[in-house]
């Protein structure tokens, strides 16, 4: 049977739901998400705090329609931009049908992952999956152990091994996912993949770029601003500008002559274009905007705004 066969719209047949993706820093949330969706919308590092804003991203098939809260790994904050992410991932674990904790193979279990643990003990009527990732890392026999560590810890409703790098085990996961969703009308048409506007995602695969290309201290403190997006026939014309914090963190993102600028924009280009399904022009601009981080001013600005949380 086709989506195409199916009358979405009944919810006789088909379930629809929110399903949230927490976890602490680089466990490959993002990684996961863009391999269900088939397509890049959340930006990956090997950066923490890569992600921050909480991103949607709609899977859709014959069985109905998972609508996937993708968050911003869950940290001690140490500004306003922290207490945002934090808050952001805080709230994905109420308000859906299930909640998807993803961890790496280990059999040690910190204290950040134990505060999570708690947060999720509080979730009531919600099914908790942990999803144990990275399992192309480790061998088959030591599986076992990991699972047993975390049953230790708490009574989960599902826990399912897999890797968003291969793709192992994503089916099953998806599958389960879908039976513990009610029957009902999807929450979107069947063409949407995302709720990110456009400049959102370009604004994020520069910062992408920049967090691969630039050295450990500086990502913590940029942001990009889209600034114009021009479509002329066959070409969009971009100008975006890549914020930091301090003066000597400008001349590292422009770099000698201009080459780590010219870098990123090179990096960022080819995938913009094969989103945007055009050629594109893109302009970069380097401006200092200090402590932008504590400003709710500057943080609305760039995309980050508090009161999108109790949305």
């Amino acid at each position: 049977m086709n989506i195409e066969d199916l009358d979405l719209n009944s919810g006789m047949n088909t379930r629809a739901g929110f399903v949230s993706t927490i976890g602490r820093p680089n466990v490959g949330k993002s990684t996961l998400m863009n391999h269900i969706i088939g397509q890049k919308i959340a930006i990956t590092s090997n950066k923490p705090q890569t992600t921050r804003n909480r991103i949607r991203t709609v899977n859709t098939s014959e069985k109905g329609q998972i609508v996937f809260v993708d968050t911003p790994g869950i940290h001690k904050s140490k500004n306003k931009l922290g207490d945002y992410m934090v808050s952001v991932a805080q709230k994905s674990i109420v308000d859906v049908d299930a909640v998807m904790w993803l961890v790496e193979p280990s059999t040690y279990i910190g204290n950040g992952e134990k505060a999570i643990i708690e947060q999720l003990k509080k979730a009531k009527n919600v099914a908790v999956f942990l999803v144990i990732n990275k399992m192309d890392t480790i061998k088959k026999e030591e599986v076992l152990a990991v699972i047993d560590t975390y049953r230790k810890e708490m009574d989960f409703d599902e826990i399912i091994p897999v890797s968003a790098k291969t793709g192992a085990g994503v089916d099953e996961l998806l599958d389960t996912l879908f039976s513990y969703l009610p029957f009902g009308t999807p929450y979107y048409d069947e063409d949407t993949i995302t709720d990110q506007p456009e400049r959102q995602i370009v604004a994020e695969l520069i910062r992408e770029k920049a967090l691969w290309s630039l050295e450990d201290e500086i990502p913590h403190g940029i942001a990009v601003a889209i600034e114009s997006m021009k479509f002329e026939k066959k070409l969009c014309r971009i100008d975006a500008t890549i914020v930091c914090e301090k003066d000597s963190h400008k001349g590292i993102i422009i770099g000698k002559g201009g080459a780590m600028l010219k870098k990123i924009g090179t990096l960022a280009r080819p995938e913009i274009e094969d989103m945007l399904e055009c050629k594109v022009f893109l302009q970069l601009w380097v401006k200092v905007k200090k402590d932008w981080r504590d400003s709710d001013f500057l943080m609305k600005n760039f995309g980050y705004n508090p009161t999108d949380i109790d949305e």
